[in-house]
């Protein structure tokens, strides 16, 4: 998880990515954004689902990358267990992603084939 900077959400922990950018897919994007903020090539899978708040779309992936994060663009980064995930104070947006994988891993062990 990423803490966000000075501005909108300041201090507020977020799934890393951004905006998909004209003729970009999903997938390329959120390995672009991954490039510039953490400074890892992503492998992006499978679609695990969206979240939604107001305009704002948080669409979630499962990612495998190679490197070690690098913080480039966040006031702090963290590898967060699953059961502590809930915890954190994140943006409306990425509320049902949270939910989602909280209740998916926990539920079992193993995720489940869809998002809750």
């Amino acid at each position: 998880m990423a803490r966000r900077g000075p501005g909108s959400y300041e201090g507020l922990w977020e799934f890393p990515g951004g905006k998909v950018e004209a003729g970009e897919t999903d997938q390329v994007a959120l390995a672009r954004e991954l490039d510039e903020e953490l400074g890892v090539r992503a492998v992006v899978h499978e679609f695990l689902g969206v979240g939604q708040h107001g305009r704002i779309e948080l669409h979630c992936y499962r990612v495998e990358f190679e490197g070690e994060p690098q913080n480039r663009e966040h006031s702090e980064l963290a590898w967060v267990p699953l059961a502590e995930l809930a915890a954190l104070e994140v943006p409306p947006a990425d509320i049902p992603t949270v939910e989602a994988l909280v209740a998916g891993y926990l539920e079992g062990g193993t995720p489940r084939s869809e998002p809750a």
